[in-house]
């Protein structure tokens, strides 16, 4: 259907569609096709973005395995609406299924010549990435691609200008491009029917954290978090305290706030983003600055470095975290991170440091009440944080099955059933091998 359009034709009726980017950022796919197409030059290169680096995310991993056809074949309607002369697709190195099954999907292609438009053969390369979370950022891929250290690049000039080796080149993620065929053949009017005035059609998540049905869904946008969480999840209302949307450098929506559409513009607002489609749900029983300083040290890690607010900044959040779940922090401590959070924003180049700081400042914003508990209180109200808690045995309800005793690593329990909570790890080992439940954490300076 799109070889029998006009190029610009193809291009507008994907503005009409309403298809947004689905890596993250939703910038307008006609419109960032429309600046590919709007390039003279030698070559032009169309690239997937198929580097999923999110921890839990398996958006993009499974439309691969499953339709490697329908995700080339919106490239290769992208190479007819752009021009381009050649594809690349990035993918994760730890995806051996989905590779092998684009690279039959790319073989077959090829037999069948729907590789050959305008009488142009065009050259399809599979590149596997080596595990850098920083090269789903665009220009830090191009980078790896021309076989440099993965990096990011100043911009302007952006990669419809300068891209692959100079040339002018269009990245788009695979869930983007999967979608493509399916605007084409519904016609972009039908397509935007789907979703919201800023955000149309539907949108994979990989659902994941304290549900009962976790796994792959796929929801219109505009959907409530509620839905998502509650409908489809399987959660029981009251369980849940929040979810984290995003990825690892996603924002933390509290459970008030679960009326909320899913779309890009609405979770903005909430200090959240839409990511590639990572959710974490977060039940009642887990403190969210543990949960904060659990994502900022993925990100702290994964920093490449080049910009000295994302390589230090982090890292400097990162420590004031762990003072703070250590029961070491201050008021100070958590006016210093309102206080760097913004500037990491601001002082970084690419993605990863732009939204790093987001789990820590949603958390602030949201549950600011755990972060006083912790510095003023010295306790975890979730009792999730180690050094702010100590194991008790309930000798009313223990058997003296001496379980505990056997699997404790340390040897912190005496033959009288009491923990030496100087020496316990609160490795939990004792908590899951009572058949009572009678071990169980209790707030530091409680009883022993």
């Amino acid at each position: 259907k799109a070889l029998e359009m006009e190029r610009t034709a193809v291009v507008e009726e994907v503005k009409k569609g309403g298809l947004r980017g689905r890596g993250g950022a939703g910038f307008p796919t006609g419109l960032k096709w429309s600046f590919l197409a709007g390039k003279e030059s030698e070559k032009k290169f169309l690239i997937c973005n198929a580097d999923e680096g999110d921890p839990g995310a398996f958006m993009d991993r499974s439309m691969m395995e499953s339709v490697p056809h329908q995700v080339l074949e919106g490239m290769l309607i992208g190479v007819y609406a752009t021009g381009a002369s050649e594809i690349f697709i990035y993918c994760r190195a730890e995806y051996p299924l989905a590779l092998k099954n684009l690279r039959i999907a790319a073989k077959q292609i090829e037999e069948k010549g729907y590789d050959v438009i305008d009488r142009r053969k065009i050259k399809i390369t599979i590149k596997e990435g080596a595990g850098a979370f920083v090269c789903g950022e665009e220009t830090a891929m191009i980078n790896s691609l021309e076989g440099k250290r993965g990096t990011p690049r100043f911009r302007p000039p952006f990669p419809t200008d300068s891209g692959y080796k100079g040339y002018p080149s269009l990245i788009n993620n695979v869930e983007t491009f999967a979608n493509v065929p399916i605007l084409l053949n519904e016609g972009g009017e039908n397509y935007a029917k789907v979703g919201t005035e800023g955000s149309k059609g539907t949108k994979l998540f990989a659902l994941a954290g304290d549900i009962k049905n976790p796994g792959l869904v796929e929801v219109p946008m505009g959907a409530t978090i509620g839905d998502i969480v509650y409908k489809i999840g399987g959660a029981e209302k009251g369980t849940v305290k929040a979810v984290q949307i995003g990825g690892p450098s996603g924002g933390c929506i509290p459970e008030d706030k679960f009326d909320v559409s899913v779309d890009y513009d609405s979770l903005r607002s909430l200090g959240a983003i839409m990511g590639s489609g990572g959710l974490i749900a977060i039940g009642k029983n887990r403190c969210m600055v543990e949960t904060a300083r659990y994502f900022l040290d993925f990100t702290a890690k994964e920093s490449c470095g080049k910009c000295t607010f994302c390589r230090v900044g982090t890292k400097r959040m990162l420590e004031t975290l762990e003072l703070i779940t250590k029961g070491k922090g201050t008021l100070e401590d958590v006016a210093f991170l309102e206080d760097l959070g913004p500037k990491i924003i601001n002082g970084s180049l690419c993605g990863l440091g732009q939204t790093a700081p987001n789990p820590v400042i949603s958390t602030l914003r949201f549950f600011r009440n755990e972060y006083i508990d912790h510095v003023s209180e010295k306790k975890c109200s979730a009792l999730q944080c180690n050094a702010l808690v100590n194991l008790r045995i309930i000798t009313e309800k223990c058997i003296k099955c001496k379980l505990c005793i056997k699997a404790c690593p340390v040897n912190a329990i005496s033959d009288e059933f009491v923990v030496d909570n100087s020496i316990c790890t609160r490795c939990n080992s004792c908590i899951e091998v009572c058949p009572k439940n009678a071990v169980e954490r209790i707030p530091a300076g409680g009883a022993k």
